[in-house]
């Protein structure tokens, strides 16, 4: 298990206990609970996310999703007219894309090899897959598993052939998680394309809701089927399908688990406040 694994599987286990306590639940008496010492435990939590575990249970109160919703909520039709969407810069990440054409996606990827592998990531091993143009599919294997995380993303395209290259697919897993350059083969039907594509309009640390994406798309009343969508998305954390809520703050459903949702939200928030907090003071011309 390597240390962004460990990590995560701690937080994973802060997370059940803080649940199950409910608020209140002090630092010593979660430390303990997950057998470490209130020191470790700190420092675990400070290695991984840069915030105190204080501040982070803060994050992950279920709560949170409300909070972003009200502080840090993206405007898509604002990101599509500024240019934010598109082939140019479209995420945090500047990920570049390119998406199958129709005909091809109804073949079931057919002709394609898609390399895989696992990989670590600062939410638990991921498995990654990618064709010669880029990632094609990304999942979480920490609420699942890893067979079925694998299987889950291999059935998407049952007419390709799968080739497991772990050291292939390494460097592409390092550049997402470490911000750089990612491009990305999106295969999807072209309702799934549209929608996919204003996910990666929503910036690191914001939200959007799905409503905003249907009508960013030019479909207000297909909210039902961007959700959908979303939650058909086989390209997770890059093409942010966890920024997308229910307008009433809920967090709605992730296909990788809750868990990992609330955790990367969390995660993003403060990072998205740590960023803040060193950047230099705006003056105003007097």
């Amino acid at each position: 298990m390597t240390k962004h694994s460990y990590h995560y599987a701690t937080i994973a286990r802060a997370l059940r206990e803080m649940d199950a306590a409910g608020p209140g639940l002090t630092l010593e008496a979660l430390a303990a609970r997950i057998g470490l010492s209130p020191a470790h435990f700190q420092r675990v939590f400070s290695q991984w996310v840069g915030v105190s575990p204080k501040r982070y249970q803060q994050y992950l109160a279920l709560d949170h999703a409300r909070d972003l919703l009200a502080q840090r909520f993206s405007l898509l039709h604002t990101a599509h007219e500024t240019g934010l969407s598109g082939t140019g810069r479209l995420h945090d990440l500047f990920t570049t894309w390119e998406a199958m054409s129709p005909g091809d996606y109804a073949k079931g990827g057919a002709g394609l090899i898609i390399r895989w592998g696992l990989a670590p990531s600062p939410f638990g091993e991921v498995v990654v897959m990618a064709t010669e143009r880029g990632i094609c599919g990304m999942g979480f294997a920490a609420e699942m598993g890893e067979e079925a995380a694998t299987q889950d993303l291999m059935r998407r395209w049952p007419a390709a052939r799968f080739v497991r290259d772990d050291t292939a697919i390494a460097p592409l897993a390092q550049a997402a998680f470490g911000g750089g350059q990612t491009p990305l083969h999106l295969i999807g039907a072209p309702f799934q394309i549209k929608v996919w594509e204003a996910l990666l309009s929503v910036p690191s640390g914001h939200v959007t809701s799905y409503s905003q994406i249907a009508g960013a798309i030019g479909h207000d009343k297909a909210v039902r089927a961007v959700g959908t969508a979303v939650g058909r998305n086989p390209i997770s954390y890059l093409i942010p399908c966890h920024r997308a809520l229910r307008k009433s703050g809920a967090l709605g459903g992730y296909h990788w688990g809750l868990p990992v949702k609330r955790a990367i939200l969390a995660w993003e928030s403060a990072r998205a406040e740590a960023a803040e907090d060193l950047s230099p003071p705006q003056h105003t011309a007097q």
